[in-house]
């Protein structure tokens, strides 16, 4: 067997080891029977039982609230962060400060965040969990605009100044036009991680308000049912469905 087929082979497995859990998953959540892993036969029961949950119902409304809100907040905030530290900043430890939320483990973010609350005496709600997002999630779309800045050619805005622009009008008319493929990955990836976020949201957010992860959680500590099979293969479907927006979306803005 040649290097190449080798490699095929290894391949194929490190594959079906990543994805046949999420198959059986996603076929078990068809399953009719009560028994999370013994098929007894086809059924749709366990989606329409899942979206009569109000629970879960009440975690996703509270997901998209906070990723929605912290993607809006960590694009405007990680755009601005990646060009002061690209454009007006030579120090190496600043930029490595400013990415450092990306790099910190989750479990040392979240107990800093959550004494750091505390200490100032703010409640802990989905307030607190969104801004808590907007740190972290700030970070990766900093890094994934600044390396997008670094291949904009400088001439570009300087002609846009010579020709009469304002330095606002060449950020908006120049700038941001040239950042959008990062702009849009950074703001998919950055809702993609506040959505699915579990450990920053334990800690920083309060009782009455779980979000999806927090629910799913509290489901699971009483066993796996098939409910479970068919909200992991609906957020499996959705996170398929963001990837696939964003390399499209990208495609069509380098484009233009």
């Amino acid at each position: 067997m040649t290097g190449v087929g080798k490699l095929g082979w290894v391949l194929a497995a490190v594959c079906f080891f990543l994805y046949a859990p999420i198959a059986i998953v996603i076929v078990m959540s068809f399953n009719a029977s009560k028994i999370p892993f013994q098929w007894t036969g086809f059924s749709t029961r366990w989606y329409s039982e899942l979206f009569a949950n109000a629970s879960v119902l009440e975690g996703l409304r509270n997901s998209l609230i906070v990723g929605v809100s912290t993607m809006i907040l960590s694009v405007v905030l990680g755009v601005l962060l990646a060009i002061g530290i690209t454009r007006h900043s030579t120090s190496s430890a600043v930029q490595a400060l400013a990415l450092a939320p990306a790099i910190i483990p989750d479990l040392a973010l979240a107990i800093g965040l959550l004494a750091l609350f505390s200490a100032i005496s703010v409640p802990l709600g989905l307030t607190t969990v969104i801004l808590s997002h907007t740190i972290f999630c700030m970070a990766f779309v900093a890094a994934i605009a600044r390396g997008r800045i670094l291949q904009i050619d400088p001439a570009l805005e300087e002609a846009a100044l010579d020709l009469g622009d304002t330095p606002r009008g060449v950020f908006f008319r120049v700038t941001v036009p040239s950042l959008m493929p990062a702009i849009i990955a950074g703001a998919l990836l950055s809702f993609t991680l506040s959505f699915d976020e579990f450990v920053i949201t334990f800690f920083t957010n309060g009782p009455s308000t779980p979000t999806l992860p927090i629910v799913i959680y509290s489901m699971v500590r009483f066993g796996v049912t098939p409910e479970i099979n068919a909200l992991a293969s609906l957020v499996l479907l959705f996170s398929v469905a963001i990837v696939l927006i964003s390399q499209r979306s990208v495609k069509l803005s380098q484009s233009i």
